[in-house]
């Protein structure tokens, strides 16, 4: 009888000690963040980035940027390129170093538009995962952009066009090396057949990829997209061939909820995905962040206490903000332990109509 009630507690034990090591508790982590952390730039709209410590011990950032003339959304979708910016600590300032990836003509699938950039490296070569874009029209200009809206020739061409690709290169100062064509296409009758987007890898030691990335499909009139949905592809190499898994996706409106943003990384326990909760069916407020887990990047479940975050930021002078736009989470890891989180973030009331300055912001996160 003592050894079976031994045996029962061993496994209470060991269940619950699993359930703790599998998932990741990051909102109780954040900690102030500095007002003058992260990467903001006079006459641009700055969005979501992507963090990494160079060989140099500097912090390289990876992030878009496009001409404020232009609306927010959807200029992003025309004219955003991806920039580097340095910083001697984790917490910035972040400071303008080049341009990494901007326009190359109409005659490239992402001649017009690189967006969403993901920086890893594997063995001696950094990658950088992108999204980009195309359209065969005239440029937006200040003098066109009147005419310049979602509904738009532009905009049409530039978001049925866009698709996943990534970049190579031995230095995080570049040069870069594009590939010709995406490495994640469309494929008909799929949940991905509108489009493929915001794709984020990890590289495991030995060198094989998984990558999750935002699809839309065609909605029932053979020309609007339908909601988004997030799926998981897979490869031997980052120059390899990419291969979706399955025919459904991890995360869409009739499975968990819909989500977008995810960012993926991983520890000794396993795989971890933060991600925006795009109308709140999961942590019970849209916009919230949500955490899920995995145990090989395919197979994900959501956290037992899903919410990572939410738009109300604590600044290091003091002051709590809800912020108007708070989006593409990317938790940063240095020596194998998640230190950071960044975010693109948007003052005013909410809406992307309604802001007036983003910039990428920092959150450390507490031992």
């Amino acid at each position: 009888m003592k050894k079976s009630k031994n045996h029962i507690l061993f496994l209470i034990c060991f269940v619950a000690a699993l359930s703790s090591f599998s998932q990741n508790d990051i909102s109780n982590r954040l900690d102030a963040a500095p007002v003058n952390g992260g990467l903001a730039m006079d006459n641009y709209w700055v969005w979501g980035s992507s963090v990494i410590k160079g060989d140099d011990g500097n912090y390289h950032m990876y992030a878009s940027r496009w001409p404020q003339f232009l609306p927010f959304h959807p200029g992003w979708m025309v004219a955003s390129e991806i920039v580097h910016a340095t910083s001697k600590t984790p917490e910035g300032p972040y400071t303008f170093a080049d341009v990494s990836l901007g326009a190359r003509g109409a005659q490239y699938w992402d001649g017009r538009s690189c967006h969403n950039p993901k920086i890893v490296k594997y063995q001696d070569t950094y990658i950088l995962y992108y999204m980009g874009s195309t359209h065969p029209f005239e440029e937006v200009t200040e003098t066109n952009v009147s005419q310049f809206d979602l509904s738009s020739k532009w905009c049409t061409a530039g978001r049925w066009g866009k698709r996943i690709g990534v970049a190579t290169s031995k230095s995080p100062n570049g040069p870069w090396e594009r590939l010709d064509t995406p490495i994640l296409d469309v494929k008909p009758n799929s949940y991905y057949s509108f489009l493929t987007s915001n794709p984020s890898p990890l590289i495991k030691e030995d060198g094989s990829v998984v990558l999750l990335f935002k699809g839309r499909s065609y909605a029932e009139d053979g020309i609007k997209q339908s909601d988004m949905s997030i799926g998981v592809a897979t490869a031997d190499s980052y120059n390899g061939k990419y291969t979706v898994v399955g025919t459904e996706p991890l995360f869409s409106m009739e499975r968990f909820g819909e989500i977008e943003d995810p960012h993926l990384w991983s520890d000794d326990s396993g795989f971890h995905m933060v991600a925006k909760d795009q109308r709140g069916a999961i942590t019970g407020h849209g916009g919230d962040g949500l955490l899920a887990h995995s145990k090989d990047g395919i197979h994900w479940e959501v956290d037992e206490n899903p919410r990572a975050y939410t738009k109300t930021v604590k600044w290091d002078n003091g002051k709590t903000i809800n912020q108007g736009q708070l989006e593409r989470p990317f938790v940063f890891v240095e020596n194998g332990k998640p230190t950071h989180i960044f975010f693109a973030t948007m003052d005013g009331p909410g809406g992307f109509s309604n802001g007036t300055k983003t910039w990428n912001m920092v959150i450390p996160l507490k031992d």
